[in-house]
């Protein structure tokens, strides 16, 4: 884990898109997460169709779609890592709960058509990368003014509590309608794993 000085600033640039910054957040937490999703993965049948690198690719495909749009607010290493763990035990469960979700074992080559988007892995192609921005940017489009505006401070790290105090408004009521509007928007692009 990066250590409690430097954490602020290695999101900083997470947050800007800085590809070397994602690179080493993901060498600091990828083995928690897999741990993680290991430990959630107790069914042999599920292990034999998921692999914890699938969880963990996931895991911070999310985690970088939604950071970028400042939907966290993380202050430690361990607040990043509770994050994480709990996104991975999420998408263990959300595989569990759709057995109608063609898996690795399940497919065989002939009867695979490409459909469906991977997440783009930790050290994405440019093509994932772009990808990722074009998502963003529609992401973006779909946002209000005012939902704008908020995803944007909190993409450079802001507090609500500031951000509140900057409207003159509640700090929670302000995350929530946050969060409404990225459910909201998620719903529309039909992503439906956005946890």
């Amino acid at each position: 884990m990066p250590p409690d000085d430097l954490f602020p600033e290695l999101l900083r640039r997470v947050r800007g898109g800085d590809q070397q910054a994602a690179a080493d957040l993901v060498r600091h937490y990828e083995a928690t997460v897999r741990r993680v999703a290991r430990i959630q993965m107790r069914d042999p049948r599920l292990r034999r169709s998921l692999d914890s690198m699938d969880v963990c690719q996931s895991v911070f495909g999310s985690f970088f779609q939604r950071v970028c749009l400042g939907e966290y607010e993380l202050k430690t290493p361990e607040d990043l890592c509770k994050l994480l763990a709990t996104m991975a035990r999420n998408k263990v469960i959300a595989q569990v709960r759709r057995p109608h979700v063609h898996r690795r074992q399940e497919c065989r080559p002939e009867d695979a058509d490409g459909a469906g988007p991977e997440p783009p892995a930790p050290d994405a192609s440019p093509v994932q990368q772009a990808e990722a921005r074009d998502l963003l940017d529609a992401v973006r489009r779909r946002l209000t003014e005012e939902e704008r505006w908020l995803a944007e401070q909190r993409a450079q790290g802001r507090p609500w509590a500031e951000v509140a105090a900057e409207r003159n408004a509640s700090a929670e009521a302000l995350r929530k309608k946050h969060d409404r509007a990225l459910q909201r928007v998620a719903a529309e692009l039909g992503l439906e794993d956005w946890s």
